[in-house]
């Protein structure tokens, strides 16, 4: 296969703008590992942070070993009861469509497959830039987990079934509990046959929902993976490896979305997150990304022994 003739002066053009590019992530980075020493009052001095002074190996190893054995139990609870309750509601939506259903199923479909993108992104990007580990019960609970992917990308790759999907499983719970109670105990056939398709709806959102990050792991998983998952990578029906890969580039700032990728280049067109991003530091002063830089940005061997120094 020839390769195309692309003139050099363009090459050229393109690697300036890819350089001015990188050098404009690696200020804001700095400008985020370093916010919080500007608010600090006069004659006050900075909390040593677990993750300084340590080595990217050392600080997977802290995270990972916040999954405790309270929230491996809630995780798989929050599975199991999602898997029932599905099963049930399913059941019931498939026994209660009509003909006249079948030409909305597309259409709803694929609003629950928009929707569900947008929803990823909004929960991805607010855990990736805001709060911090140790923030009471959602700290190591379900902040955790984001600032591990990010030290170790492949620590997902090797999680369970329970650990992947528990947190999500629980966001979903009490919509499908919802309407499994409608169907079981007030709709009769005649009256669930006409919300069958808003149901059907919020059912293809809330599996959505519950897969998505089984989703995020498989773009992580590069050997081993099933034909069919393959396939649906490559139709762009889930998220594909190639299109992740761009938010794992430092600091970790835009593609957010991870059921399937939709939104993610017009919502970067539109600036949405870095506008939101913009608003709530005006309004707060917060820096974005600050404690996620910190579990990242790996420090120098002078810097490490300094803060090795202070702990002691």
């Amino acid at each position: 296969m020839e390769l195309p003739n692309i003139p050099s002066e363009v090459l050229l053009e393109n690697l300036v703008k890819a350089e001015d590019n990188l050098k404009r992530k690696l200020v804001q980075a700095e400008d985020s590992v370093k916010s919080f020493v500007r608010d600090l009052k006069p004659g006050e001095t900075p909390e040593v942070h677990e993750a300084e002074g340590t080595g990217k190996v050392e600080r997977a190893k802290i995270l990972a070993d916040g999954y405790s054995m309270g929230k491996r139990f809630f995780d798989c609870f929050n599975f199991t009861i999602c898997m029932t309750m599905t099963g049930i509601l399913l059941y019931y939506i498939v026994r209660r469509m009509t003909a006249e259903n079948v030409p909305y199923l597309l259409p709803y479909t694929a609003l629950a497959m928009l929707t569900a993108d947008f929803l990823s992104g909004l929960v991805h990007w607010a855990a990736d830039t805001w709060g911090s580990i140790y923030i009471p019960v959602i700290g190591k609970a379900f902040i955790r987990p984001f600032r591990e992917h990010h030290v170790d990308p492949t620590a997902i790759t090797r999680h369970d079934v329970f650990e992947t999907n528990g947190d999500n499983c629980m966001l979903v719970n009490p919509v499908i509990g919802y309407m499994l109670y409608r169907h079981v105990v007030e709709l009769t056939d005649d009256q669930a046959q006409d919300i069958t398709c808003i149901h059907t709806f919020w059912l293809t959102l809330c599996l959505l929902v519950m897969l998505t990050n089984q989703i995020h792991k498989w773009s992580h998983t590069y050997f081993g993976l099933p034909p069919a998952i393959e396939w649906l990578q490559k139709l762009r029906l889930i998220l594909p490896r190639r299109h992740h890969r761009i938010h794992h580039v430092a600091p970790h700032e835009t593609y957010f979305c991870i059921t399937n990728g939709w939104c993610d280049y017009p919502l970067e067109v539109l600036h949405f997150w870095t506008g939101l991003e913009w608003l709530i530091t005006k309004c707060t002063g917060v820096q974005p990304r600050a404690d996620d830089m910190k579990w990242t940005v790996v420090p120098s061997k002078q810097e490490a022994t300094a803060t090795k120094a202070k702990k002691e």
